[in-house]
Order: structure tokens, then sequence, then C-alpha cells
């Protein structure tokens, strides 16, 4: 073995020992593309990169006019003052992978929804339903001081068990996955939260958060997927999701 290759073999294994999780891979793909090893294995694109079809505002029939792609990027436009509110996905999602990146904006703060029930009438909002996982500028948002609430927790419930999120204005890579109750988060690679949906468990995450008095919350096992409108600029790219 020559010592260069030995080198490169122990910064290796000292990046995964550090991690202390195998890494999600992530596609080689063009941005907002599938590679054909994606397409066999069921994946499909959320956004085309080019407009916003697939999505919807919360309790409306399309997409606001703040959503727009921009440079191949579903972007927030936190300064526009109309087309507001909450993207939900057109689609419903029960056992499921979903990857995407995001980058905030400055101080700012947004989140990935899921199980979303789309009846405005019943629920005001779309947390009123479904968990998040928290998209937030910890150095400049006040959430950033709040336990639950910094980037990649699961919003209010569970802690993050570590922070690998990137300085603000640098994209973030997530991959979710729900099966059979079973929630894992990986935030840019690493196995972040772990834990099982509407178990007892569960039921005492939620009692004891500001999630109490919803009935309804985490209620259903089927649901839609939601980018949070929270009143900042966000961009997403490269949304993907699979059946499981």
């Amino acid at each position: 073995m020559t010592r260069t290759f030995l080198i490169a073999a122990v910064l290796g294994i000292t990046a995964y020992s550090c991690s202390g999780q195998k890494q999600t891979p992530t596609s080689d793909a063009p941005a907002n593309t599938l590679s054909r090893k994606e397409k066999a294995a069921g994946w499909k694109l959320l956004f085309d990169g080019k407009t916003t079809t697939g999505w919807h505002n919360y309790g409306k029939d399309a997409a606001g006019t703040a959503w727009q792609a921009v440079d191949g990027t579903l972007q927030l436009d936190g300064n526009a003052k109309d087309g507001r509110g909450d993207l939900i996905s057109n689609d419903e999602y029960g056992n499921f992978e979903l990857q995407l990146d995001w980058k905030i904006s400055q101080n700012g703060n947004s989140g990935i929804c899921l199980y979303v029930i789309d009846n405005k009438d019943k629920y005001k909002y779309m947390w009123y339903t479904g968990l998040e996982m928290q998209i937030l500028d910890n150095d400049g948002h006040p959430d950033g001081k709040i336990t639950k609430h910094r980037a990649g927790d699961l919003y209010d419930l569970i802690k993050s068990s570590s922070e690998p999120v990137k300085a603000v204005g640098e994209w973030n890579h997530v991959a979710i996955k729900s099966l059979n109750g079973k929630l894992d988060f990986y935030l840019n690679g690493v196995h972040i939260v772990d834990t099982h949906l509407w178990d007892d468990n569960w039921r005492t995450l939620v009692a004891g958060s500001k999630f109490r008095d919803l009935p309804d919350f985490t209620a259903f096992k089927s649901g839609h997927i939601g980018l949070q409108d929270h009143g900042n600029t966000v961009w997403f790219r490269n949304i993907k999701v699979r059946k499981l």
C-alpha cells in the first residue's frame, strides 16, 4: 500500500466515524433532474426547475405569486405583498422518502412539513396537522435561542442530535424517510433525528409541546408535503420524492 493511498484511506475512515452515521447519497444528475438510477428506483421530481407545477398554496387551487421558479430554484419572495401562504404538494404521501436542497435568507425562518391535511376551513394553518423539520438562520433568528426550534430539529418536539447546518445563504441537503411510523431526518448527510410516529412515546412528546391542544396534529398517516411561508425569503431545489 502506498503512503498516499494509506493517508486517503485513514481520512475516509475518520470522516465516516466523525459523522457517526452512514451518509445519505445525493444525486449526480444536473439540478432539478433525475438520473437513470433514480428513475429506476421510483423517484419523482416535485419541482421541474421552471414552474410551480405540482404545488398549490394551502387552502387554494394554485401556487400564489409570491412563489416563483427563479434561476432553477423554487423561491418564496419574503418581500412580496400578494400571493403569500404556505405551499403544499398536489399529491399526498404515506410511506415515502423525500430529498431537497434549501437555503435561507439572513435572519430567516421556514420549514418542511409532512402529513399536512389540506382543509383550511377546519385547520387554519398547515401545521395544525403536519409536523415540521425546521429551516432557520440559527444565528440571526430569535428561534435559534430556543431548544427544538433550530435548523434540522423536529420542530418543538425533538432536538437534532447534531447541527451540520451550513452558514446562512449556503445550500443544505435534506433527506427524510417515513416508513410505517419510523421517521428519520438527515441534514447534509448526517442522521440527526430518529423517532417513531403514532405510538405512546410520540403521544407523550406531542402532549409536552405547543401542539398539545391540536387534536388532529399528526393524526393522519397520509398527507401533503408543505413548504412554509414564515415571512422570509427561502429557496428550494432538487425536490424529489418516492413512495415506499
